[in-house]
């Protein structure tokens, strides 16, 4: 869905450019002077990104969209077997809709304050009509 924004309110296109930015800045790093290999290395950058936490929600983007973050290497290392649990699905959603509700307060949040911010660094010019 196109929508149009005007100078002073970049919110409506901004959060693509921030995202596409840090992506590019990701690949950047990793690449340096081997400018042949991105294209192997747009899947860890992916990953990275998604595993890195939000600023405004404070989770990652994993957590959000799965309810969990995959496993690491530390992950994978055998626990015992008394701290194994097993968790009921119920318990799980429930987890899930309270993180979702967690972050949706935290992202109204951060929005009314880049709102706010935005408002008193640009005010609309007022024209006087004259007949």
């Amino acid at each position: 869905m196109l929508k149009f924004s005007t100078i002073c309110h970049p919110q409506t296109d901004g959060q693509p450019k921030v995202v596409n930015r840090s992506l590019r800045t990701l690949l950047r790093v990793l690449v340096k002077k081997n400018t042949k290999t991105w294209d192997l290395l747009v899947a860890h950058v992916e990953f990275a990104y998604n595993w890195s936490p939000n600023r405004t929600t404070k989770e990652t983007l994993f957590k959000i969209v799965y309810g969990n973050n995959p496993l690491s290497p530390i992950d994978l290392t055998p626990l015992p077997l008394k701290e194994i649990m097993s968790t009921e699905v119920s318990k799980w959603v429930k987890e899930i809709q309270e993180l979702h509700k967690r972050v949706q307060g935290q992202t109204e949040k951060s929005n009314e304050r880049y709102q706010s911010l935005a408002n008193k660094h640009c005010k609309p010019a007022l024209f006087q009509l004259r007949d």
